[in-house]
């Protein structure tokens, strides 16, 4: 979902560029909801990832060739590949596009599949690397990562009977074990908004609970403490962090979604490289305590003593200037660079 949304801005770019194609953007089955409301997108294809994987597995390319000559169908002008995996590849050449875009140093040697390449510096924010495939085709770049909620996420919300007074949203789940930040922490952070006169609203996939022990238990006890992890759609995911008074987040899908729908953010970051793939323009959000001889290696479980680092108090004393509106003023830039996030 987090790679999902940081695309956003080339699909504006292009957009502005080209006011009258037809703009079509493949996006794995299930993520359709982050990008369905956007006015610059024409169509979500959703790409049934998990179908085709195991139709391949058997030696059985029917799906995958079915997925394709369907793409094919819509006669495509161009395409641009902004993963730049040997998936992605396969789709743009399958799509039966002639002239194809992606980056020269594309991973998986998907590089061979485009006729014109980009060069962008590995080190860049992947948000510009993307930009850079964009403009090999003469489009401007517009940093714009303005995300859309849709009507019925919106309705569903008011259903919720927390959803009327002010609260926060805490996201203390991570696919990695090295990017979650001690979750009886989260629950502190909660436990003092909830002394200040919110309520707290945790977040996550399913499958995550097992993740958020301390969380769960405040639930438990505490009604002010909602407990949403792996009872949301995406789309209603959306919903309750356009309305959230603060944002507390691991590097996951919440963190970036909270960036494309301007909200107060604190990001809590390890083993991650935050200039390539932290939230877009809002470095000042960022908690993150680096050694020296420290490792980006998020896949190793030792990796996880980085976020052990970020003290509750300073995740707290973060969370009072947010809330009070000071401390958001030195954001490298907004996320529309042409229009404010009404």
């Amino acid at each position: 979902m987090g790679d999902v949304a940081r695309t956003v801005p080339a699909l504006v770019s292009l957009r502005a560029a080209f006011p009258s194609a037809q703009i079509d953007w493949v996006v794995d089955a299930g993520l359709e909801a982050i990008i369905d409301e956007h006015p610059a997108l024409s169509r979500a294809v959703p790409f049934p990832k998990r179908t085709i994987k195991a139709s391949l597995r058997r030696c059985n390319i029917g799906p995958l060739k079915r997925f394709l000559g369907d793409l094919r169908e819509a006669r495509y002008d161009a395409v641009f590949d902004l993963q730049g995996l040997a998936r992605s590849a396969v789709i743009a050449v399958g799509c039966g596009a002639k002239t194809r875009y992606g980056l020269r140093d594309a991973r998986e040697f998907a590089h061979l599949a485009y006729s014109h390449t980009a060069e962008a510096d590995p080190e860049m924010h992947t948000v510009d690397r993307m930009l850079a495939v964009i403009a090999a085709a003469g489009v401007s770049p517009i940093r714009d990562m303005r995300l859309y909620t849709s009507p019925r996420a919106r309705a569903w919300l008011t259903t919720q009977d927390w959803s009327a007074a002010p609260y926060a949203v805490l996201a203390p789940t991570s696919r990695w074990r090295s990017k979650q930040w001690p979750a009886d922490r989260f629950a502190g952070v909660a436990e003092h908004l909830i002394g200040a006169g919110m309520r707290v609203v945790f977040v996550g996939a399913r499958g995550e609970e097992d993740q958020a022990g301390p969380v769960l238990a405040l639930c438990g006890r505490d009604q002010r403490a909602v407990n949403m992890i792996g009872r949301t759609s995406v789309a209603e995911l959306m919903g309750i962090i356009e309305r959230a008074a603060l944002i507390v987040a691991n590097d996951s899908a919440a963190l970036h979604i909270s960036v494309g729908l301007d909200r107060p953010l604190i990001a809590l970051f390890g083993p991650t490289r935050v200039h390539r793939v932290g939230p877009y323009g809002r470095g000042a959000d960022v908690i993150q305590h680096l050694r020296p001889g420290d490792f980006m290696r998020h896949k190793d479980p030792s990796s996880a003593v980085m976020m052990e680092r970020i003290t509750l108090r300073e995740v707290i004393e973060m969370a009072e200037r947010r809330l009070t509106g000071s401390g958001t003023e030195h954001r490298d830039e907004p996320p529309s660079a042409q229009t404010g996030n009404g």
